[in-house]
């Protein structure tokens, strides 16, 4: 407080303002807190998929990255989506964020998850030894197919769509393989087909376009499958992507599939969100065999609903203080403008508004026995008949008493010491009516 402002003051005073100053820090602190996010975590763990498959190596990249930053990201390897899915929703797991694909999550399991975003396509390959042409999954019907492995995405994905299809365990032999495992069987004649869902930078997958004893089915209905199943796409694979100079495919093969995510419980930290947005940008903005430049990440819907921050990230970019100050640097000055607004908001108008109280107080004080005063001391003028002599000077009296006992600021000495002399002023007059009372013949 300025020395204006304590000179206005009564040690009394002192001590109230002190007292309400701390309940208004006090409060203005606790809306705060209230607002305050925690900081963020230096640590999360990252779903991705089996040893060799894209989704770990996407997950290594993505750990590289926001190493940089600061953040530790444990990396849990799993069969694929549907593990990764399991583990978001296992709030004990401690899983925080996964690679995962759209169609595998009910509308229900959505509703405590948020899509980060949406990071690239994955068709759904099916393939079968070549020799005749297949166009639609109902040709699987008495068919041995490998389906992916229980946990896998391909499972969760594949699964709809045959029973759409017509296809299910009792007119086909569904087989539980994973990809590698799945082509070695097809290749070897043991299954008629291979089913399996993932990006076509998948080694394995590579490995099995190139293959000319294999060949893929050309979905027919593609545009019926996207319409009745909100997370599939139609997709194009075009001639000669995978190999020019073998025209690899020979010609344009129509795909269906989904969309690869960045999936993460609906509470994680916005300051992470925005880290993982940044670090998609950097791993998938690239152009792919069915993604154009620039069009991934994105906040497109795929079966789950979007993050606020995500998008908002992914609209409108950083936030100021992120793009000129270090990430850590920044979280903490952001956490301290939400702790120091609401208190400024609340002292300045009190420091500014405090020096017109404490007069106004002080003055209150004083002017409270002026305002008795000077009605005693009209009574005293105008009174006639039997004077209360008595009565006069006992509250006189009282009032000397109270003003000597206020707690006078030395900015307002002056104004106690007026009234002082303004009740001696008043005791003469008494005493003077007095002694004409006594003096008048009786």
């Amino acid at each position: 407080m300025s020395g204006e402002t304590l000179s206005l003051m009564s040690r009394r005073d002192v001590v109230r303002a002190a007292i309400l100053v701390a309940a208004l820090v006090a409060g203005a602190l606790w809306v705060s807190f209230q607002l305050l996010q925690p900081a963020p975590p230096r640590r999360i763990v990252m779903a991705s998929g089996f040893d060799g498959g894209l989704y770990h190596k996407y997950a290594q990249r993505y750990r590289a990255l926001l190493a940089r930053e600061g953040v530790t990201v444990e990396e849990r390897m799993t069969s694929g989506s549907a593990d990764n899915l399991a583990l978001l929703l296992d709030s004990k797991s401690g899983v925080d964020v996964a690679l995962m694909q759209g169609g595998v999550a009910t509308p229900q399991q959505a509703e405590s998850l948020v899509m980060v975003a949406s990071l690239y396509y994955e068709p759904l390959w099916v393939f079968h030894r070549s020799g005749e042409r297949w166009d639609r999954l109902s040709r699987l019907k008495g068919k041995r197919v490998a389906i992916g492995l229980p946990g896998s995405g391909t499972r969760a994905f594949i699964e709809p769509l045959l029973a759409a299809s017509g296809v299910d365990a009792a007119n086909a032999t569904l087989v539980p393989l994973g990809t590698v495992d799945g082509l070695a069987a097809l290749r070897a004649g043991e299954i008629d087909a291979a089913v399996m869902v993932g990006g076509a930078q998948t080694e394995s997958i590579l490995a099995a376009l190139r293959d000319p004893t294999l060949d893929l089915v050309d979905f027919q209905h593609a545009d019926a499958y996207q319409r009745r199943f909100p997370h599939v796409t139609r997709l194009t694979l075009p001639a000669g992507t995978i190999d020019l100079g073998r025209d690899l495919p020979p010609h344009d093969i129509t795909l269906i599939g989904t969309r690869s995510m960045l999936v993460a419980r609906e509470d994680l930290h916005p300051v992470l969100v925005n880290m993982l947005v940044d670090a998609a940008r950097a791993v998938h903005a690239g152009q792919g065999y069915f993604e154009a430049p620039g069009e991934f990440p994105n906040a497109s819907p795929v079966d789950l609903p979007v993050s606020v921050d995500a998008d908002r990230h992914l609209r409108f970019g950083s936030r100021l203080l992120y793009r000129y100050l270090p990430f850590w640097v920044a979280a903490f000055v952001e956490r301290m403008i939400v702790v120091v607004v609401p208190l400024l908001v609340v002292l300045v108008p009190v420091i500014n508004f405090l020096p017109q109280f404490l007069r106004w107080r002080a003055r209150s004080r004083i002017y409270r026995w002026y305002g008795e005063l000077a009605l005693l001391e009209r009574d005293v003028a105008t009174r006639s008949g039997e004077l209360p002599i008595e009565r006069w000077l006992t509250d006189l009296d009282r009032i000397r008493r109270a003003v000597e006992h206020i707690e006078t600021p030395r900015a307002f000495a002056s104004e106690a010491y007026t009234l002082r002399e303004h009740i001696a002023l008043v005791r003469r007059s008494v005493l003077e009516r007095a002694g004409s009372a006594t003096a008048t013949p009786g």
